[in-house]
């Protein structure tokens, strides 16, 4: 048996749907969900999985050979290593006998989120029964797209600088999630580097929306300073200002560039990644 958690979030549901499309389709597959009267519609039985609520682990757990472990979530460091702690404990316990992780890319390790998931790297790692496998994912080009959103006068003020990210298709990193969990022996002690192949910038995200609305966008990239300001008045979480700021800090100095070519994520797919930029333009606000 195979169970996904985090079905109600962008990231698992997509995991679900990429099954379903798989010869067998979702025959042994689990959802787990802290919320299983919202996760998707697509026949699978769900299980109640609230990693703050570790007493619903046991029975969730129960006949699951396999786990995708989703990370749990943005928090605190001790709120989602603590996640990340009863979920790998209860699968111990349970006698799950491999945990794919998704986790962050390499690269990322500037960011201020980074070490919740080199914790959970290194508690499977010590673990004296489980195999397990590593997604590193990049960041996402949607939330590239996100960030780098223009502004009423037409206009992308993110602090992201001259830098560039090698933002990956959260399509892609579903369709790997999904390929390694069906076959998840031949994956067992790797660590999967998973980001976009092509960097792209603030300029060709603005270049890229004016070609597809035929509206002119200009990319005039504010100060850290400014964008943290922003961030904050936006009604945001304490925890997720530092998070964003670091996100546009790494970006805009060079970190986040990837490594400009072919890696495991082409070579998981077995195809060429989807270009950010098509991702992108494509999940324009109907507004634009």
């Amino acid at each position: 048996m195979l169970l996904v958690t985090g079905v109600n979030g962008g990231l698992g549901s997509l995991v679900l749907e990429r099954l379903a499309e798989r010869p067998g389709g979702l025959d042994g597959v689990v959802a787990g969900s802290r919320t299983p009267e919202r996760a998707p519609k697509l026949g699978v039985p769900v299980r109640t999985v609230d990693f703050d609520r570790p007493e619903t682990l046991a029975e969730a757990f129960t006949g699951v050979r396999t786990l995708l472990l989703i990370s749990a979530g943005y928090g605190e460091d001790d709120v989602v290593i603590a996640r990340h702690r009863a979920a790998v404990e209860a699968a111990e316990r349970a006698g799950v006998e491999h945990v794919i992780y998704t986790s962050l890319s390499g690269d990322g390790d500037h960011l201020t989120y980074a070490l919740a998931h080199r914790w959970t790297e290194r508690r499977l790692r010590a673990s004296a029964t489980l195999r397990w496998t590593i997604l590193r994912n990049g960041l996402y080009a949607e939330l590239l797209g996100f960030v780098a959103q223009p502004d009423a006068d037409g206009a992308i003020t993110a602090p992201l600088g001259d830098g560039r990210l090698a933002a990956v298709a959260r399509e892609d990193l579903a369709e790997v999630a999904a390929g390694v969990a069906l076959a998840p022996a031949g994956h067992a002690g790797r660590v999967y580097e998973l980001v976009g192949e092509e960097a792209v910038g603030g300029a060709e995200v603005a270049a890229a929306l004016t070609r597809a609305t035929g509206r002119p966008i200009e990319y005039r990239p504010g100060t850290l300073a400014q964008g943290r300001a922003a961030i904050a008045a936006s009604g945001a979480e304490s925890f997720q200002v530092p998070m964003v700021a670091s996100t546009c800090s790494a970006i805009a100095h060079g970190f986040l560039a990837g490594p400009g070519k072919p890696g495991d994520l082409a070579a998981l797919l077995g195809r060429a990644p989807r270009p950010a930029l098509d991702v992108i333009t494509g999940g324009i606000d109907a507004a634009w």
